[in-house]
């Protein structure tokens, strides 16, 4: 399964445990439960792989919501924030193992280690594997779930690239893309325009959206942020010819958006908002 959450990798010495996400920041004090290392794993010495995901009211992973807990900054909330948000650390591999590092095992052996020491609970599960690829993406579409992640079984664990060895099978297309502008309705905003920069550095007007798994306040606290950040000059190389009304805003925020396709021009087509990343504008280029 390609699981809709943050990627958290969790260094544990005897009872130091750190959590860091895939751009090297920590994420120890938003994530208590995954800390508790002496309660899922038998190895006193590991680092291990895997997702934070926060499950809906419909039951399926939220990016939404879990992206509560991963933008948490006022910490003394931790404790209210993680009764309302729970999340479930889905572990999916292991690089590191009582003192040994293991990446250039095959990911069938690391996945027979990981059954090894690893006892699931209430917030702690191990991702299955599943040989029958198709029924799965089946199931997935038929779910309208991500999609799904398929791994050659005899594969290392290659760290900082990335290879043919794993593959992302999407049901739904998704982008990181930055905020540019935005408009208002009743003096809150109710649509994002969004760039993504091409290879010269020039912001690109992508496409706008006003859906999205958002709530009311979800769009009052957006509102708040985007209006601290206005600018006079466009952000994009060039100005969008339908948002004449558009109030423009340093390309500082970035989002996760899903969309069914790109067009000709280019633009993204029904882009929804799923949720707000922590990552640099300049990572949201053209691919």
């Amino acid at each position: 399964m390609k699981w809709d959450g943050v990627r958290v990798l969790t260094y544990a010495d005897n009872d130091q445990v750190r959590l860091y996400n895939r751009k090297k920041n920590e994420r120890t004090m938003h994530y208590p439960e995954i800390t508790k290392i002496s309660e899922f794993c038998s190895s006193r010495s590991v680092i291990l792989d895997g997702e934070v995901i926060s499950l809906g009211e419909n039951g399926k992973p939220s990016f939404q919501r879990v992206m509560r807990r991963d933008g948490l900054r006022k910490f003394d909330r931790i404790k209210i924030v993680s009764e309302s948000v729970p999340i479930i650390y889905m572990i999916f591999d292991v690089i590191y193992w009582n003192g040994k590092w293991i990446y250039d095992k095959s990911f069938r052996e690391r996945n027979e280690i990981l059954s090894h020491i690893i006892t699931p609970n209430k917030q702690i599960q191990l991702v299955p594997s599943i040989s029958q690829t198709r029924s799965l993406f089946d199931a997935v579409k038929e779910q309208a779930l991500e999609g799904i992640v398929l791994k050659k079984i005899g594969s290392p664990y290659v760290i900082g690239k990335k290879r043919g060895d794993w593959l992302k099978v999407k049901n739904f297309q998704d982008i990181i893309a930055v905020i540019g502008g935005f408009t208002l309705r009743h003096d809150t905003v109710n649509s994002i325009l969004l760039g993504l920069y091409d290879s010269n550095g020039k912001l690109h007007y992508v496409g706008h959206t006003g859906t999205g798994k958002m709530t009311g306040s979800d769009w009052k606290e957006l509102t708040k942020d985007l209006k601290e950040i206005t600018m006079e000059n466009v952000p994009f190389y060039k100005k969008p010819q339908r948002h004449a009304d558009a109030t423009w805003v340093r390309p500082e925020k970035t989002v996760k958006v899903k969309f069914a396709e790109w067009t000709e021009g280019r633009a993204l087509r029904q882009p929804s908002i799923e949720g707000f990343i922590d990552v640099s504008p300049e990572e949201c280029l053209f691919e």
